[in-house]
């Protein structure tokens, strides 16, 4: 039996019940495979449902607010897939009549779809013998084959992809893709891979030769960027004030409080001595409320390290940016935010100040 055929068999068994994989619907599995790409299916599927729920098809999503998108995104991470996943949709609906193609290349083209998920649609929807490889794939055939070049470089991409487009199955394209993927998450896993059970035990080189924990190899990563920053969380009667984050930075599009960035952790005193405070608050009575602790929020590559400085002020004569807006307290929860914003007004009900 082929190592694809033994997938397939073992998918068929053991597969996780999945709304998208009860469907052939080129959109659903495009938004499946965009949730799932830095997500965990446990979390991405309440995500999943709520999305389809909100934006049930490609011309509904390419004619959506934007904030509203990321609002219901909101808590995932990685707006920009959110972001795409709306101009992708524009695209579709201008240069494909509003249906995903059918091809490859085409599918391709379109903001967003890279060859994982144009392999991933291509193959379950229209049965394209195209192989996905993602870290799933990687692990397993890494340890398969005995792939000793880092998946993260060049030349272990070139050779993972080879292997996995030989490995599958014409005739089945989408159910081997699936297989393959499923079985890195269920069987083959990152620690303590279930090798006792596993049914291509005697296929596998990094069992036979003792290298189940060396494999995949990885190039070790940067190191992890911090940043500090500072929220002034300003109340003016019954509102606070948010901007939108404009530039090609982390959380694009998503709301915050007027924020000061430095380099370290300083002193309120010597905030309040910096340019960007002054600049707010130059000849405005304010009073400072509270500090809060320090608020950690981990990024792929940028460990975020924030505290809010809760203000109150008689005074409508605050020197923001222009792009700021002042918010009801009790309407906040309607813009989409980042979820370190999230977890501190989670933590504080504004309106009791």
């Amino acid at each position: 039996m082929s190592i694809s055929s033994t997938l397939i068999n073992w998918y068929l068994q053991k597969k996780r019940n999945l709304p998208w994989r009860n469907s052939q619907n080129p959109y659903h599995i495009w938004l499946s495979e965009v949730i799932l790409q830095q997500t965990r299916v446990a979390q991405g599927l309440a995500y999943y449902e709520r999305f389809v729920a909100r934006f049930p098809d490609i011309e509904t999503l390419a004619n959506a607010n934007t904030d509203e998108i990321l609002k219901t995104w909101q808590g995932l991470g990685y707006y920009s897939r959110a972001r795409n996943l709306q101009t992708g949709a524009q695209m579709v609906m201008d240069k494909f009549n509003g249906q995903l193609p059918g091809d490859y290349n085409q599918l391709l083209s379109i903001k967003g779809i890279g060859s994982y998920t144009a392999a991933a649609i291509g193959s379950i929807a229209f049965n394209l013998p195209v192989a996905v490889v993602d870290g799933n794939v990687n692990r397993v055939i890494s340890r398969l084959f005995g792939v000793h070049s880092p998946v993260n470089s060049t030349a272990g991409m070139k050779e993972i992809a080879v292997i996995a487009q030989n490995l599958i199955n014409p005739k089945l394209p989408g159910i081997h893709n699936q297989a393959m993927m499923e079985f890195g998450a269920l069987q083959c896993t990152i620690r303590n891979p279930d090798c006792c059970l596993c049914p291509l035990q005697s296929e596998c080189y990094a069992f036979k030769n003792n290298e189940i924990t060396l494999l995949p190899i990885k190039i070790k990563q940067a190191a992890v960027k911090k940043r500090y920053f500072t929220y002034l969380v300003i109340l003016y009667h019954i509102n606070t004030y948010l901007q939108k984050r404009t530039e090609k930075d982390i959380w694009q599009g998503l709301y915050e409080f007027p924020l000061i960035e430095t380099e370290k952790v300083v002193s309120l005193q010597k905030l309040k001595c910096s340019p960007q405070w002054n600049q707010i608050f130059q000849n405005v009575p304010h009073e400072i409320i509270e500090t809060s602790g320090l608020f950690k929020h981990q990024l792929s590559h940028q460990q975020i390290n924030a505290r809010f400085i809760l203000i109150k002020t008689n005074d409508d004569g605050i020197n923001f940016r222009k792009e700021s807006i002042a918010v009801r307290t009790d309407k906040i929860h309607d813009f989409p935010v980042s979820k370190l914003i999230d977890n501190y007004l989670s933590a504080i009900n504004l309106s009791n100040y």
